[in-house]
């Protein structure tokens, strides 16, 4: 496990972190799944992230609301560039429903929610997102490319099928265990079938 505190600090102290640590941590993390996942400018990329769990306390106990901005921070300098979506789930309370851009989901309508994600009623990280985008939605479901699970957060609600494991070198961000997923198309025809392996 990454130590992440000095001086015998209690879990869940923000002043214990190492922050440039964390984002590059999340930055690397993030990048090495772009490049297993194949990805293309317009797909989307569910990232689950407790800051609970990055700080060493237990997910939905400990919200981090300060820890949250500088890991979208890293992560957004990452999908950018590389013209993705990054889709925040948000926790439990708000039955893990997604803040996104406005205008970057076909089923935006159909699944558009009507609230605010708070810290204690969303999550940390979800909120950053909501109060950093111009025009945030809330979706109830949608069916992502590929996925970065930072604090066994439980993405997988969320990605099309058939979503395949993808193993990372870094396997925590701060204390908060890393799950990694992409998505393929599902193979058909049996035996005698010839599969594109472009999308694989």
């Amino acid at each position: 496990m990454t130590d992440i505190s000095h001086g015998g600090a209690l879990p869940g102290d923000p002043t214990a972190l190492d922050i440039a640590q964390l984002q590059q941590q999340a930055a690397a993390a993030c990048q090495a799944l772009l490049q297993q996942a194949r990805l293309k400018p317009g797909d989307i990329l569910v990232v689950g992230c407790s800051t609970s769990e990055v700080a060493g306390g237990r997910i939905g106990q400990l919200s981090q609301p300060q820890l949250a901005q500088p890991l979208l921070e890293a992560l957004l300098a990452v999908t950018r560039p590389a013209g993705l979506v990054l889709a925040a789930q948000c926790c439990e309370h708000l039955n893990r429903a997604l803040v996104l851009p406005s205008g970057t989901c076909t089923r935006e309508k159909d699944e558009l929610c009507s609230v605010i994600p708070q810290p204690k009623a969303g999550g940390s990280f979800a909120t950053a997102y909501y109060r950093l985008l111009p025009q945030p939605v809330v979706l109830r479901h949608l069916k992502a490319d590929a996925g970065l699970d930072i604090g066994q957060t439980l993405i997988g609600m969320h990605l099309r099928e058939v979503a395949v494991p993808v193993r990372l070198a870094v396997r925590q961000i701060g204390a908060a265990v890393v799950t990694a997923a992409r998505t393929r198309p599902p193979y058909i025809g049996g035996a005698r079938a010839v599969y594109d392996q472009t999308l694989l």
